[in-house]
């Protein structure tokens, strides 16, 4: 198959088929994860917690993740990481290879997860699904780094166009968050997967859409002051998400045992599924039933029986959403669960906008629309926690059909985003990778030095001396055997670094037999100008070593330990050949 395809089909050919070939599977990823997810939901919240016992919201998040735990343990037997994180740790140090098992990883556990009253969504999960086939798929193909990382914008395009029919937004989700690069050469493969993808979730689910909603109510150019401070309330719900969700997951960190981390966030996730039923899964029928003006209808439930006719308590019921929502999801992520955080923003950006709108009302300073500024919320939200500001604006456009809503939108979408990035300078999918300078970004020279591989730049055809060798014993077992003008001293005990000799050192003495064996490696070494830890030092870090030394030979250590070199040389022409291979 390989040699009919070199002979009959070229590069940029193949790349379009197997792009359309990925954005149906991620369709088809996107049906699977759907379906038996929402048969899970109404399987057990439609007939057991109705029909039954309103206790079972408590015990069926722990039931879930208790079963999640042990299809991973005993059947996956690997950790199965968030899905849009772990596709970009994938990208940025894995060279876009991804492992088998995360195919089929997702879906086994993300259903149950969600299905079982996770708060948490599917999005991420679907993205991860179709990443790991186009991954694997590329890899088949022996496809290089670049087309891999394209074919995962790819299926991550297609994993959003499937599931919320939004084509556009899709691929502009696919060019914010993996940082792709807007040429002809990625967009056209984007547009296929994006098309395929889309018709894919046509053809098994129909015209049926997760937000079936259309824009009723005219924008007003009076309300702009009002959308201002609705953005300015989603961009402080955006640092509350983020530090939130940080903060819990850090909590679980602490925890070593994953039982214990299954039971803390199992029983206070049941706990509060219990008393805030809105919670449970993704939310999206809480988002339909405030589009559609039914606040009461999604706060039916509330444990206080509290009379849902006073406007302030719904409000103030819709506050309670919005605090306790990422709570649940962090929760969920602490006990194990599988999902993503899609669904949990826009859920509390739809209630946040609604609240926002019932208060404006209320008091009568003005006459607002309700589902207006719940439509908004959802994309001032989505800019704040996610940054990426067009993809918010254009999914609620084209889910909605809300193209009149464009001021609006990027009005509030750019001032959530603006105050959420000046306090975190990462997303919450980045947050990890950001911190430890891991992550792809638009900006070319950062992104070409992350994909570059300190393994292949370090030298090792450096002699050693060891400190207590003499100067005899120097030349005859280093400098005659050497072809470098540098030997590394180490001590003898455990191979540690101590210092450098340089050949220009040496040569004043090296001709003078009266101090062959008075003169010995620790009296004429030096301090190296700069070293290079591994583990430690990013490749930018060492390419700012390099330019504060003006060194072209610096040392790299390993968990103390002396390993090589690495030249300037050696490496500019590593960042040469990897940015002809990343731009090519």
């Amino acid at each position: 198959m390989l040699i009919l395809r070199y002979k009959y089909i070229s590069q940029r050919q193949f790349i379009y088929l197997l792009s359309i070939l990925v954005g149906f599977l991620s369709g088809v990823g996107a049906v699977v994860l759907k379906n038996l997810t929402h048969f899970f939901q109404h399987l057990l919240e439609g007939k057991l917690v109705i029909d039954y016992h309103h206790a079972f919201y408590f015990l069926f998040p722990i039931l879930g993740l208790t079963i999640v735990y042990l299809i991973i343990k005993y059947i996956i037997r690997n950790r199965v990481s968030h899905g849009i994180p772990s596709t970009l740790f994938a990208i940025s140090k894995r060279k876009g290879i991804m492992k088998r098992y995360q195919m089929l990883a997702s879906i086994l556990t993300a259903p149950l997860t969600v299905g079982f009253g996770g708060s948490v969504g599917l999005e991420g999960p679907t993205v991860a699904t179709g990443a790991a086939i186009s991954s694997n798929i590329s890899r088949l193909f022996h496809l290089n780094q670049t087309t891999r990382n394209l074919l995962i914008g790819c299926a991550a395009a297609g994993a959003l166009s499937s599931i919320f029919k939004a084509p556009i937004a899709a691929i502009i989700f696919a060019i914010e968050v993996f940082s792709l690069d807007l040429t002809i050469a990625s967009m056209l493969p984007l547009l296929l997967a994006s098309l395929s993808a889309i018709i894919t979730s046509y053809f098994f689910f129909g015209s049926d859409v997760l937000l079936p909603f259309k824009i009723e109510d005219a924008f007003k150019i009076n309300d702009i002051p009002y959308f201002i401070i609705l953005g300015l309330i989603l961009g402080v719900v955006s640092i509350y998400f983020t530090e939130a969700y940080d903060r819990i997951q850090k909590l679980f960190d602490k925890i070593d045992s994953p039982i214990k981390r299954l039971l803390v966030g199992g029983i206070g996730l049941g706990i509060l599924v219990f008393f805030i039923p809105p919670l449970y899964g993704e939310g999206f029928e809480v988002i339909n039933n405030l589009l559609a003006g039914n606040a009461e209808e999604a706060l039916k439930n509330n444990f206080m029986h509290l009379d849902l006719t006073n406007v302030w308590i719904v409000i103030l019921l819709l506050f309670g959403l919005v605090f306790f929502k990422i709570i649940a999801s962090a929760l969920t992520f602490g006990a194990g669960g599988v999902g993503g955080i899609f669904a949990p923003t826009l859920f509390m950006g739809s209630v946040m906008g609604n609240c926002v709108a019932k208060i404006i009302n209320i008091t009568g300073i003005s006459n607002v629309s309700e589902s207006n500024f719940t439509l908004v919320g959802m994309a001032g939200l989505l800019a704040g926690v996610l940054h990426a500001p067009l993809t918010a604006i254009f999914l609620i456009a084209e889910v909605t059909g809300g193209y009149e809503l464009f001021i609006p939108l990027m009005l509030t979408a750019a001032i959530a985003y603006s105050i959420a990035k000046y306090v975190h300078p990462y997303s919450v999918y980045a947050m990890e990778l950001g911190r430890k300078g891991e992550l792809i970004t638009h900006d070319k020279d950062h992104a070409v030095l992350t994909l570059m591989d300190i393994d292949r730049v370090i030298e090792n055809n450096f002699v050693a001396v060891y400190s207590d060798m003499n100067l005899e014993k120097m030349i005859k077992q280093a400098v005659v055997k050497s072809n470098r003008n540098i030997f590394p001293v180490i001590s003898e005990k455990d191979e540690k670094l101590i210092g450098i000799i340089l050949l220009d050192d040496l040569r004043p003495i090296m001709f003078d037999q009266t101090l062959y064996k008075t003169v010995f490696a620790r009296d004429i070494m030096q301090n190296p100008p700069e070293i290079i830890v591994i583990g430690k030092d990013k490749m930018t870090d060492i390419m700012k070593k390099f330019k504060e030394s003006n060194a072209w030979n610096l040392p790299v250590i390993k968990n103390g330990k002396y390993i090589g070199f690495i030249s300037k040389s050696k490496l500019l022409t590593a960042y040469r050949n990897k940015l002809i291979e990343v731009t090519s």
